[in-house]
């Protein structure tokens, strides 16, 4: 009978065969979402610094910026379905094929955004387009990030399945500080005409180079043990949607939810929000802000594999909470930092803030969140966490802050109070989760749930 994330060995797999085999899965987790994130969030720089003027540009600088983030917060409200789609392929098919087809998908919508034609070409049209690829962005994303952590995690010998679990997390902060650090280079390379005439398309063309190495790259991975145990056990879901919202998964599943919503805002707060607070509110210069997101990026990636062996040793539930709790006490300082309208001071607080801390609780998150489910109904439910909670988490963010500081006539202090209780909130949740449940048989959660 298997039990919950089991990776069972192949008798006749060698010392060395286990070991290149364990190579060849951190190799596809991590450049696997290296790139499907350097897709996501270099929309997300585009949409901070160019795509006001480039698709809205009758609109003022503040409405352009508003549309931009709302067009920005339309993959996040697709990528649920996108979750449950690639959730319901990755329980009844494999992860390996589905990682491999939301690439693709991710990878060409990324690229034709580079070859969109402008709104003083086309008008009307061009903001509708780039809404389009979006959508196929989100939907494509949607079953990425579960995906590529079940790879990881489901494949992890039991004592590194903390390590193992911070690796795609990596990804996602290689990700972002590929997507800014390109950006800031072509700024410097080029003028600011040529940059937003063709320097921005530069950036979403080197997507396809990318997707097909990180292609290659997934297609040589094994499928996971785990699934392919349940497979031989024939103990697939038939609908593991809806054994994610029914008992005894419902509880985890709401949990889940709450849990993810303080991660959710404070990425897309320092990631996303604070380019376009420091370059319009602060009166700074964009590369500078570039190029200390990126650092900040590049400190977390480091750190992501520490949280994972910390995870290791206390706990996935442990380390998260202590994170998200120390997230909710930085955040007040930080703007205080931020305030100070000082370049030093800015990607002082930022590294703080999101390279450490936030590298503390998020390298936890993807083992936590798989230690939710059993293995028929895994990918779904990490697809239904994630992706649902990305919608208030994460999405509707840097609108929700733009909104709050515009109420308050400029003042930080009203969106700061909202990022503080999306920590409260994501502190109890986590509190509350019973790792206890998580030790039940696989076989018999789901049989009781038919």
């Amino acid at each position: 009978m298997t039990t919950l994330l089991s990776t069972p060995r192949a008798v006749d797999e060698t010392d060395d065969e286990r070991r290149k085999r364990l190579r060849t899965v951190v190799a596809a987790s991590l450049l696997g979402t290296t790139i499907e994130w350097y897709d996501f969030f270099l929309y997300a720089t585009a949409a901070s610094l160019v795509f006001n003027s480039v698709f809205f540009p009758d609109q003022s600088s503040f409405v352009g910026t508003l549309l931009s983030f709302a067009t920005f917060a339309v993959g996040f409200v697709v990528r649920p379905i996108g979750g449950v789609v690639f959730g319901h392929i990755g329980d009844r098919i494999g992860r390996k094929r589905t990682l491999a087809l939301t690439m693709v998908l991710m990878g060409v919508a990324t690229a034709l955004m580079g070859v969109l034609p402008t709104a003083a070409a086309v008008g009307v049209l061009a903001p509708i387009l780039l809404l389009a690829l979006r959508v196929v962005q989100g939907f494509a994303l949607g079953g990425e990030w579960a995906g590529a952590v079940l790879l990881a995690v489901e494949h992890s010998p039991r004592r590194r399945r903390g390590l193992f679990g911070s690796i795609p997390q990596v990804g996602l902060a290689l990700g972002l500080a590929l997507g800014t650090g390109v950006f800031a280079l072509l700024q410097v390379a080029l003028d600011d005409e040529a940059f937003l005439t063709y320097g921005w398309r530069i950036a979403f063309l080197v997507s396809i180079v990318l997707v097909v190495i990180g292609f290659v790259v997934r297609l040589k991975v094994d499928e996971t043990p785990a699934f392919t145990e349940v497979a031989e056990l024939s103990q697939k879901s038939t609908v593991p949607i809806r054994d994610v919202m029914l008992p005894p998964n419902t509880r985890n599943t709401v949990l889940g939810l709450l849990a993810r919503w303080g991660e959710g805002s404070a990425f897309n707060t320092w990631g996303v929000f604070a380019i376009a607070y420091a370059t319009s509110e602060l009166g700074m210069e964009k590369v500078p802000v570039l190029v200390a997101v990126t650092i900040a990026s590049l400190v977390m990636a480091v750190l992501l594999p520490v949280s994972g062996l910390l995870t290791d040793r206390f706990g996935p539930q442990r380390i998260y909470l202590i994170g998200i709790s120390a997230y909710g006490l930085t955040v007040y300082p930080v703007f205080a930092l931020f305030g100070t309208e000082n370049l030093i001071w800015f990607t002082v607080g930022l590294v703080i803030v999101f390279g450490v801390v936030h590298a503390l609780f998020y390298g936890a998150q993807g083992t936590l969140f798989a230690s939710l489910y059993p293995t028929p109904v895994r990918y779904t439910g990490l697809s239904v966490v994630y992706q649902f909670s990305g919608i208030y988490a994460s999405g509707l963010t840097p609108l929700i802050l733009t909104a709050l500081i515009g109420a308050a006539g400029g003042s930080p202090w009203l969106a700061a109070g909202y990022l503080a209780l999306t920590a409260v909130i994501s502190v109890v949740a986590t509190a509350l989760i019973r790792p206890a449940d998580l030790h039940l048989d696989n076989g018999s959660r789901v049989r009781s749930q038919r």
